[in-house]
């Protein structure tokens, strides 16, 4: 007798990038700045070629120093979920080829919100498709298992109410050159946060040579910290073009917000001879 076995496993992706295998979402991150503006909107495509199928509901979740994610049931201390006051629709979502969708989103409770952030992430699963079963076989004396494996995926975005006057304070320590490594110039750093609220925005890396020569190394956009974490270990690949020597010279990092590009912090690494 054949039997067929079917594992399905997820697949989150908490990422700042808000697209995963054909589902495109926009925009990337929801922010509630008070209480004055009570709904918004999320924009949904399919862009590939076949009927899909997303169920949507909230995560709590962690992030680690070195970015990483975990879902949670209680929030750390310093931490408030913002699911309480938030409520959605529609919870299913069909999307044929090339079709759109919009997800309303609404603030709810307002009267319950004390000063300071909350922050929950609304998480669009991919419902898995159905195979058609297969025929039974006989063999003899013997049983044929097939195991069929799944992949179910999932894009996780940010969903934050800020309630009163934001204090947030960030610095860049721990700069370190790690130099080439299979080829490939790397700069770690921490990113510091002090303060009520999380920290979103880009960060760019540029080199100025000794001559003055200046050149953009590395940009990175959707950077996060969040609350309730205060440190956020980075490790980042800088252009290897071959007009960039990193054997002298400076790199510097800006930390900037994208909404009105207000600079976070800065910091200023010397690269020394070997």
């Amino acid at each position: 007798m054949r039997l067929l076995f079917t594992v399905i496993f997820s697949i989150i992706f908490f990422v700042n990038s808000f697209a995963q295998g054909d589902l495109m979402i926009f925009p990337k991150r929801l922010v509630f700045e008070g209480t004055q503006k009570r709904a918004q909107t999320l924009y949904l495509s399919n862009n590939g070629k076949e009927i899909e199928t997303y169920r949507i509901s909230y995560l709590e979740i962690r992030m680690g120093s070195n970015g990483q994610f975990e879902t949670i049931k209680e929030p750390d201390p310093g931490q408030r979920f913002a699911s309480p006051y938030l409520r959605f629709y529609p919870r299913t979502v069909t999307l044929a080829p090339n079709e759109a969708q919009v997800v309303k989103v609404q603030l709810t409770k307002t009267n319950e919100l004390q000063p300071g952030e909350y922050r929950s992430h609304l998480y669009f699963r991919a419902v898995p498709k159905t195979k058609s079963d297969k025929k039974n076989k006989e063999t003899n004396d013997a049983q044929e298992f097939d195991i069929s494996l799944t992949p179910v995926y999932g894009i996780s975005i940010a969903n934050i109410i800020k309630i009163g006057k934001p204090e947030v304070d960030v610095s860049l320590s721990d700069l370190n050159f790690e130099g080439l490594q299979d080829s490939i110039p790397i700069i770690s750093m921490n990113f510091n946060r002090q303060g009520n609220y999380s920290v979103y925005g880009d960060f760019r890396i540029q080199h100025t040579s000794k001559e003055g020569k200046e050149t953009e190394v590395a940009l990175m956009k959707g950077f996060a910290v969040y609350l309730p974490s205060t440190i956020r270990k980075v490790r980042v690949e800088l252009n290897n073009s071959k007009e960039v020597d990193y054997s002298s010279g400076i790199l510097k990092v800006t930390y900037t917000s994208q909404k009105d590009e207000n600079i976070y912090a800065t910091a200023v690494l010397n690269l020394k001879n070997p």
